[in-house]
């Protein structure tokens, strides 16, 4: 998973097997952030944490109509977009 684009949305799999969404300018710096448990609220008590999904974006108001899409995605299609990438 790469991303061409300056801005991503991104999908973690938390270590209870939740799906956590995000976006980011600087994706390996959150994920650090997320895995040392400095990331968001959500992923701190439920780490370590796994890049699933990643969607390159063009700017952070995409990113943000994504993740916000995404977010209104149910665990199923969650896991269906997931799938789509492998």
């Amino acid at each position: 998973m790469s991303s061409d684009h300056h801005w991503v949305c991104y999908l973690l799999r938390c270590a209870d097997n939740t799906l956590y969404c995000g976006i980011s300018n600087d994706l390996e710096k959150r994920l650090a952030a997320h895995n040392s448990g400095s990331g968001a609220k959500y992923t701190r008590a439920r780490g370590p944490v796994l890049l699933v999904y990643l969607e390159g974006c063009t700017d952070r108001s995409a990113a943000s109509r994504r993740e916000q899409a995404i977010k209104h995605l149910n665990r199923q299609q969650k896991l269906a977009l997931i799938a789509s990438t492998k």
